[in-house]
């Protein structure tokens, strides 16, 4: 078989390897649409911080079982599933209190451990998801909806709280979507018009140019309080202070994006306003669980989040532009 390989940053090479044999408890899966997360295009261009060369990227993925043995959970051959990408080690701290989404030696594909981005993978089966009828091409929107939908819930949502979520890429527009679903106001942010025109066909409240008058524009919009809560998206020190300048006093904070550099700022904010800064990382089986159930009542516009699909024999290419034009490009998959 083949798969995608990135090399080093800025080098993508296809490479050819035997079919993996599944062992005890795992299932062979023939992958059918992989979604390119912005932290593989990271290992792209060399700045995620959790990844090694070369590298396997993707966990963004759905696959028919082509091979299963006996399972507890009702998986047979021709089903097509979706997985949890983050393989957690069971015996840290974390582990054992049952918060495994962040695991203190948490490896995920295609970062810590080689990715999904090959024509066959093999998977523990209590990792795989059901499709419950969902199409291939919205199954593997699954695990990216459920970062977002994971810090939204870390946030305990109320209904009609102001939201601003800061970042318009993919992750910063589910995690706006599921605060719509918990009943939320929510107004989006970011620094490209593109990305903010593109926004708008989610029906969001408002959008922010993040620009010199940013606070100005945060105070209009919320009669100079703030937002009862701010979801940090991007993973750069100068939004990471936007989210805490623009949360309201007693407001919460999330943090989403995944950077390397550091903030500097005047932390006493943090105590002047009692604010609550809730990171979040990765996602829980629950979390799978839910999204796949709100996928399914088709009130979400999943084709509007894809933007961009290639073959996998253009994988290469499909790096090489989405790093290019990431300002006009929401969700790219490969169609394998």
């Amino acid at each position: 078989m083949k798969y995608i390989c990135i090399e080093k940053p800025g080098k993508v090479s296809f490479r050819e390897i035997d079919i993996p044999e599944a062992g005890e408890g795992e299932a062979l899966l023939k992958l059918l649409y992989g979604g390119i997360c912005g932290s593989d295009l990271g290992t792209y261009r060399g700045t995620f911080a959790y990844t090694g060369y070369p590298r396997i990227p993707g966990h963004e993925f759905s696959a028919e079982i082509v091979q299963v043995g006996k399972n507890p959970y009702g998986f047979e051959e021709g089903m097509v599933v979706t997985a949890n990408p983050y393989f957690n080690c069971g015996e840290c701290y974390s582990c054992q209190r049952g918060y495994v989404n962040c695991c203190e030696h948490n490896e995920t594909m295609g970062a810590q451990r080689d990715g999904a981005f090959c024509q066959y993978i093999t998977m523990p089966v209590e990792r795989l998801f059901k499709s419950e009828g969902l199409s291939p091409k919205h199954l593997a929107l699954v695990e990216p909806f459920c970062i977002g939908y994971h810090g939204i819930r870390r946030a305990e949502i109320e209904k009609d709280d102001r939201v601003l979520v800061i970042g318009a890429g993919t992750i910063g527009v589910v995690a706006a979507i599921s605060a719509q679903k918990a009943g939320a106001r929510v107004d989006i942010c970011d620094v490209a018009e593109g990305k903010l025109e593109y926004a708008r066909r989610f029906g969001f409240d408002g959008y922010i140019k993040n620009d010199e008058d940013f606070l100005e524009q945060v105070n209009r919009r919320t009669g100079g309080q703030g937002y009862d809560v701010t979801v940090e998206a991007v993973g750069l020190p100068r939004t990471f202070l936007d989210a805490v300048d623009a949360a309201a006093y007693e407001g919460r904070m999330v943090q989403l994006g995944v950077g390397k550099k550091e903030a500097q700022f005047d932390f006493t904010l943090l105590q002047k306003k009692e604010l609550k800064v809730l990171g979040s990382r990765n996602a829980l089986s629950s979390d799978f669980s839910q999204v796949i159930e709100l996928f399914g009542k088709g009130d979400i516009p999943l084709d509007d989040i894809i933007t961009n699909v290639y073959p996998f024999e253009d994988g290469a290419k499909a790096f090489e532009e989405f790093d290019r034009n990431s300002t006009q490009m929401l969700k790219v998959m490969i169609e394998f």
